[in-house]
C-alpha cells in the first residue's frame, strides 16, 4: 500500500480506519477523517463524554480544550463537561501533561511515531487506559501547538468552520458523533512557520474592530486593536493550523494599543514577528508615535531639532540616528525577553512607511544594521544569535542587496517574495547550497501601492496560487510562509488554501482543487448545495483574476512603446461584444448566487453564505453591470443616442444597488454584527479631480479617511430632441453614422468567414430623437447577406444581427453593401466576405485576420508538459500549459526532444513571403530563477525560432509602468514574427526555454486582430 492516502478517499467523514504504518508513525490523514456520524463496531461516542486536560498543561491547550468542549456542544446541543467519566476524551501535551505521560509510561499509548517532532498530533483510541475508565480517546501533541492543532482537527471533523465566530458559520447539527478505531495523525506540517500579516486594514477593519471589541489603550490612538481582537485572530489561525502572525501595523503599534497583546500570544501558543519594514520585534508606529524627525538642510545641517525616546534626532536613518536606533531595536529583543512570548526577529531596515531606505541602499551600510541587529540579540538573550529565529525579507527594493551579492548569516531564514500580485519575483537558487535558516514566502491576497490597490474583495485565483505556491516548494522554499489577508475577513478563502497548502504541499495537486473547494463549501454551507457552490467558488476565482475590480476604469495602452494609463475607460472592447460578454458571465454567477442562496436553510447559514461567497459575488457581478451601463453611457452619449439618459440612469441605479449590498452586510447580517466594515471603496479610483494626485493607485480618500465612492467617471446626459433622428452604428466601431466631424470614414462590418467564432456581426438603428420612426435595411446590391430583422420601429435602438448564406457566396472574397433608411436618412454600410476552400484544411483555421488559440489544445507534446485548468483568463476550462516538473533546467530550443508544444494551423489567404504576428499569451511571472530572464521560443514550420525574454523592460522591484501593465492586465502578451511560405497548412511550436512559464494562449495576426482586452474567442479548430 502506498504511504500517500487520496484526498478523494476521504472527503467524506466516517471512512474506515487507516492501520499504523509500521515504522509506528500513524498514517497522515486529512482533517477530522476519523470522524463519524455513524455508528461502527469499536467506534468511541463523542457524545457526552468529557473532555479532560491536565491543568498544568501550556495555556493554550488548555483553552483549546475548553474550545473542543464548545464546539461538541454547537454540535450536538450537548456541552461535555471535564469530569473523568468511564469514557473521557483526554488532551494533552508528551511531557507536559500528567495525563499523557501516564499513558505512556503505562505502555497503553504509543507516541513514538509524533514524540519530537515539530507540531504533530495524535488521534487514538485506547481501551482501558486507566482506574475506573473504559475507553479514551486521545489527542496527544508532540508540542502545545501540536495538541492544539490535534484538537481543533476535532472540532473541523465534527462540523466546526475555522471561520465560525469570524463570518458566523453554524455547523451541522448532529445527533451522533463516533470516532473510528486506529491511530491518526495530520503529520508533520512541512513548511516550519505559517501564518498572515493583517494589513492596509483602512477602512474596513479599522472601522469595525475598535467598535466592535472597544478603542485602542494606548492614550490617543483609540483605532488600535486590542488583545480581544486578536484573540479572535490567533483562534482562527490556530483552526488553520497556522502558527505566526504580523500584527497590523498603519496607524497601529501591537504592543502599545494593548498591553495584554503579547501575552495573549503566549497563552494561545502564537509566534509572533513583525512586517518587513519592522525590525526587531517593534511595529514602526512604535517609532512614529514618539519620535519627531530633525528637518535639515541640503548640506545636511538641522535646521529645525527632533527628537526621540533615546536622545537622538528622532529620524528613520541608521546613518544619522544610530544610536537611538539601536537602543529602540534593544528595547524590542529585551521586551520580547521579559515577556517571555515565542518571536521571530525581523532583521534589516527600510525606509519608514514601507519605502526604501532613506540612507541609501549600500551594501556594508546594510552588513553593518544586521551585523548591528544581532549583536544586540546576543548581548540581550545572552545566547548565540543563532538561537533566536530571524527573518530577512527581501521585499521590493531590498532583493536588489541580495542580487548584488550581500547574504545574511547562515542561520537567518531569507523570505522571499512575491511582486504584490502574486507572481513570485525570486525562488531559492540550489546552487547557493543548503541555508540552516532556509527560505521563506511572503505572499499577497491584498495589496496597497503601485497598479492600484486591491483590498475590497477576494481576487485570489486558487489556480495560480497553487502553482505559484508549487514552485516555491519545489524549489526548497519550506521554512516560513506568511500571506498578506488585508482585513482578514473577506480573504478567508485564499487564506484557508495558503495554509492548508503549507501544511501539505504533497496533498494538494492542481487536479483535486475541485475537491479542495468542495470540502470548503460542505464545511461551510453543508452538504445539499455543495457541489454547486465549489463551482461557482471555481468560476469566481476565474473570473476574478481577468482584472481587480478596482482597475475596471482604466483602459492600458501602449502609445510610441509608452505605457498609458486612461483612467476612464473600461478596458473592455465594444468589439466582439467583449464588454457585454463578461458582463453576462458575471451577470450568470450572480443569478447562480442568488439561486443557491434562496435553497440553503436558515438558521444562520445563509449570513454565512453571504459573509463568505454571496456577497462577493453578488456585488462584483452588479460592479461589472454598472461599470457596462456606465461605459455603454459615455458611448451613446458621443453618438448622441436617444438611449444615453436611460444608461445613465441604470448606472447610478447600480452605484445605489452596491451601496445597499454593503449596507445589507454592515446591518442585515448576523443581527448587525459587522457594522462598519463593508466599507471599502473601489469605485472611484483614478478621480484625481476629487482626492488628489495618488489617486491613480490610492483609494478614495483625504487626510486618512476613506471616501464613499462616486461614480467615476461621472456619467453624461444630454438633451435628447424632440423629433425623430437615425443614427446607425456598427460592430466592432465606436462610431456612429450619419457622423459629424469626428468621424472620418465610412461604416464597414468586421470581416465575415464561415470559420469563424466570434459573435454574429450587427448594425444597431438608434433614435437621436424622442419620437419613434420606422426603418428599413435593404440588401439587394448583395443577395448573399442575410439581415435578421430587415424592417421595424425604433423607439430608442434596435441590434439587427447580419449574416450570410454562403452557399451564394464563391470561393474568394466578396463585398456588397447593406442600407439602412429610416427618418428621412439613410446609411450605407459595407460588407466583406471571405470563404476560403475547405479543401485541405486543418487544425485551427484564420477566419476574420487571425488565428486564436488556447494552449491546451495542441496537437503534439514533446517533453513534459502540465495542464493547469482554470488558470488562464479565458476560454473552459480557461487551462494553461506549463513545462513539467517546474525544476527542469532551462533548454536549448530546436533539438528532435527539445520540449516543445505544436499546434496545426490553416492559413489560406496567406501568400509566400507574408509576414504574420504570433502572440503568446502567458501568465506574468517574474525571472525568479538565477539563469536570468524568463524565455521561450515560437517557430512556424521549419523556419527559425525567435526567443523572447518576457519581462523585458520590467522592473519587478521599482514596480515600473511595464510591470504594472503586465500585473494589472494579469497577461504578459509578447509577440514574434514569422514568414509565410505559402497558403495552406502550417506548424506552429511554442518551445520551452525555461521552466515557470505559463501560456495561456497563442494568436496569429495575420492582419486583422482585433484590439481586444482578453483576446479573440478560439478560433474553429476542422
Amino acid at each position: 500500500m502506498g504511504e500517500r492516502v487520496s484526498r478523494r478517499a476521504v472527503l467524506g467523514a466516517g471512512l474506515a480506519a487507516v492501520p499504523v504504518l509500521s515504522s509506528g508513525v500513524p498514517r497522515s490523514m486529512e482533517a477530522g477523517a476519523y470522524i463519524s456520524f455513524s455508528r461502527t463496531t469499536g467506534a468511541f461516542p463523542l457524545v457526552g463524554a468529557p473532555v479532560v486536560v491536565d491543568p498544568d498543561d501550556h495555556p493554550g491547550v488548555v483553552r483549546a480544550a475548553g474550545d473542543l468542549r464548545d464546539d461538541i456542544g454547537r454540535v450536538t446541543g450537548v456541552r461535555p463537561g471535564s469530569v473523568f467519566a468511564r469514557e473521557v476524551v483526554l488532551v494533552g501535551t508528551i511531557g507536559r501533561s500528567a495525563l499523557i505521560d501516564g499513558l505512556v509510561a503505562a505502555g497503553k499509548l504509543d507516541v513514538s511515531g509524533v514524540r519530537g517532532r515539530w507540531e504533530t498530533s495524535l488521534q487514538t483510541v485506547v481501551e482501558r487506559p486507566m482506574p475506573g475508565v473504559e475507553r479514551a480517546f486521545v489527542v496527544a501533541g508532540s508540542d502545545p501547538r501540536g495538541t492544539i492543532f490535534g484538537v481543533y482537527d476535532v472540532s473541523y471533523g465534527i462540523g466546526i468552520s475555522p471561520w465560525h465566530w469570524w463570518d458566523d458559520v453554524p455547523p451541522t447539527h448532529r445527533d451522533e458523533v463516533w470516532v473510528l478505531p486506529g491511530q491518526y495523525s495530520q503529520g508533520t506540517p512541512a513548511v516550519k512557520y505559517r501564518g498572515f500579516f493583517i494589513n492596509d486594514e483602512n477602512p474596513a477593519l479599522g472601522t469595525w474592530a475598535p467598535a466592535y471589541f472597544g478603542p485602542g489603550k494606548a492614550p490617543g490612538y483609540p483605532g488600535g486593536f486590542t488583545a480581544d481582537f486578536y484573540g479572535r485572530v490567533f483562534e482562527v489561525l490556530l483552526r488553520l493550523k497556522g502558527n505566526y502572525l504580523w500584527p497590523a501595523v498603519w496607524g497601529r503599534a501591537f504592543a502599545e494599543d494593548d498591553p495584554e497583546n503579547h501575552r495573549r500570544a503566549s497563552e494561545y501558543g502564537i509566534v509572533m514577528g513583525t512586517s518587513h519594514e519592522a525590525p526587531m520585534m517593534r511595529g514602526i508606529e512604535e517609532w512614529n508615535r514618539h519620535a519627531v524627525a530633525a528637518v535639515r538642510d541640503s548640506s545636511g545641517a538641522i535646521v529645525t531639532p527632533g527628537h526621540d525616546p533615546y536622545g537622538g534626532t528622532g529620524e528613520w536613518s541608521y546613518r544619522l540616528n544610530s544610536s537611538a536606533i539601536r537602543a529602540y531595536w534593544r528595547a524590542g529583543v529585551q521586551r520580547m525577553v521579559d515577556q517571555g512570548f515565542e518571536g521571530v526577529v525581523t532583521l534589516g531596515m527600510r525606509g519608514n512607511g514601507d519605502t526604501s531606505l532613506p540612507d541609501g541602499d549600500g551594501i556594508e551600510l546594510m552588513r553593518e544594521i544586521i551585523a548591528a541587529q544581532r549583536q544586540i540579540i546576543e548581548e540581550v538573550t545572552g545566547r548565540p544569535a543563532a538561537e533566536t529565529p530571524q527573518v530577512w525579507t527581501l521585499y521590493k527594493e531590498v532583493q536588489r542587496y541580495w542580487d548584488r551579492g550581500l547574504r545574511a548569516p547562515d542561520d537567518v531564514t531569507v523570505v522571499l517574495t512575491d511582486d504584490n500580485w502574486g507572481n513570485i519575483r525570486k525562488h531559492p537558487d540550489a546552487g547557493e547550497g543548503e541555508r540552516a535558516g532556509g527560505y521563506g514566502l511572503y505572499y499577497h491576497f491584498d495589496y496597497v501601492g503601485a497598479g492600484r490597490n486591491y483590498k475590497w474583495v477576494d481576487t485570489a485565483n486558487l489556480r495560480n496560487v497553487w502553482e505559484q505556491l508549487h514552485a516555491a516548494y519545489a524549489y526548497g522554499n519550506r521554512g516560513l510562509w506568511v500571506a498578506n489577508v488585508g482585513d482578514l475577513k473577506g480573504n478567508e478563502l485564499p487564506t484557508e488554501f495558503f495554509l492548508n497548502y503549507a501544511w501539505n504541499p504533497e496533498g494538494w495537486d492542481a487536479d483535486e482543487l475541485p475537491g479542495w473547494e468542495l470540502s470548503y463549501a460542505r464545511q461551510n454551507f453543508g452538504a445539499g448545495q455543495a457541489q454547486e457552490i465549489a463551482s461557482v467558488l471555481a468560476a469566481y476565482g476565474q473570473l476574478q483574476a481577468r482584472r481587480k475590480p478596482e482597475l475596471l476604469n482604466r483602459r492600458i495602452t501602449l502609445v510610441d512603446g509608452q505605457v498609458v494609463y486612461d483612467d476612464q475607460r473600461t478596458p473592455f472592447a465594444f468589439g466582439h461584444r467583449e464588454l457585454e460578454r463578461v458582463t453576462e458571465e458575471w451577470r450568470e454567477l450572480g443569478r447562480r448566487a442568488e439561486r443557491i442562496g434562496r435553497r440553503l436553510p436558515g438558521g444562520g447559514v445563509r449570513d454565512a453564505w453571504f459573509e463568505l461567497v454571496g456577497y462577493q459575488v453578488l456585488a462584483t457581478a452588479n460592479l461589472y453591470e454598472l461599470r457596462s451601463a456606465e461605459f455603454t453611457n459615455l458611448l451613446y452619449a458621443a453618438q448622441g443616442r436617444a438611449a444615453t439618459n436611460d444608461l445613465a440612469a441604470a448606472a447610478e441605479a447600480g452605484l445605489e444597488t452596491d451601496f445597499a449590498l454593503a449596507d445589507r452586510f454592515n446591518s442585515a447580517v448576523a443581527g448587525g454584527k459587522w457594522k462598519g466594515f463593508q466599507t471599502q471603496p473601489h469605485i472611484d479610483y483614478g478621480d484625481v479631480e476629487r482626492y488628489g494626485p495618488n489617486a491613480g493607485w490610492q483609494q478614495p480618500e483625504k487626510d486618512n479617511v476613506a471616501l464613499p465612492d462616486v461614480l467615476f467617471p461621472a456619467v453624461r446626459r444630454i438633451v435628447v430632441p424632440e423629433g425623430a433622428g437615425l443614427g446607425v452604428a456598427v460592430d466592432g466601431s465606436e462610431d456612429a453614422w450619419p457622423g459629424g466631424a469626428g468621424v472620418r470614414t465610412d461604416p464597414v462590418l468586421p470581416v465575415f468567414s464561415p470559420y469563424q467564432t466570434r459573435p454574429q456581426q450587427f448594425v444597431e438603428v438608434f433614435n437621436r430623437g424622442r419620437t419613434a420612426f420606422d426603418y428599413r435595411i435593404e440588401t439587394s446590391a448583395a443577395p448573399w447577406l442575410v439581415v435578421e430583422r430587415s424592417r421595424g420601429r425604433v423607439e430608442r435602438q434596435v441590434r439587427v444581427e447580419v449574416g450570410v448564406d454562403w452557399a451564394r457566396v464563391p470561393v474568394g472574397r466578396a463585398e456588397g453593401v447593406l442600407t439602412v433608411t429610416g427618418a428621412g436618412a439613410s446609411v450605407a454600410v459595407t460588407c466583406v466576405a471571405e470563404k476560403p476552400s475547405a479543401r485541405g484544411l486543418r487544425g485551427f483555421v484564420e477566419a476574420g485576420g487571425y488565428v486564436a488559440i488556447d494552449a491546451e489544445h495542441y496537437d503534439r507534446a514533446v517533453g513534459g508538459w502540465r495542464r493547469i485548468d482554470g488558470i488562464g483568463r479565458t476560454g473552459r476550462p480557461g487551462a494553461g500549459m506549463t513545462p513539467w516538473p517546474v525544476t527542469l533546467p532551462r533548454q536549448t530550443p530546436g533539438g528532435v526532444d527539445s520540449p516543445r508544444l505544436e499546434y496545426e494551423v490553416s492559413l489560406p489567404a496567406a501568400l509566400p513571403g507574408d509576414e504574420v504576428t504570433v502572440w503568446a499569451y502567458l501568465s506574468p511571472r517574474n525571472p525568479a530563477l538565477p539563469t536570468g530572464g524568463l524565455r521561450y521560443g515560437v517557430s512556424l514550420d521549419d523556419g527559425p525560432i525567435a526567443t523572447v525574454d518576457i519581462n523585458v523592460g520590467a522592473d519587478d522591484g521599482l514596480l515600473n509602468a511595464v510591470w504594472a501593465r503586465n500585473t494589472s492586465d494579469n497577461v504578459n502578451a509578447t509577440s514574434t514574427k514569422h514568414s509565410v511560405t505559402k497558403a495552406g497548412v502550417h506548424r506552429l511550436k511554442f518551445w520551452m526555454v525555461d521552466p515557470t512559464v505559463v501560456l495561456q494562449r497563442l494568436v496569429i495576426d495575420t492582419g486583422g486582430l482585433p484590439a481586444l482586452y482578453l483576446g479573440p474567442l478560439e478560433s474553429r479548430r476542422v
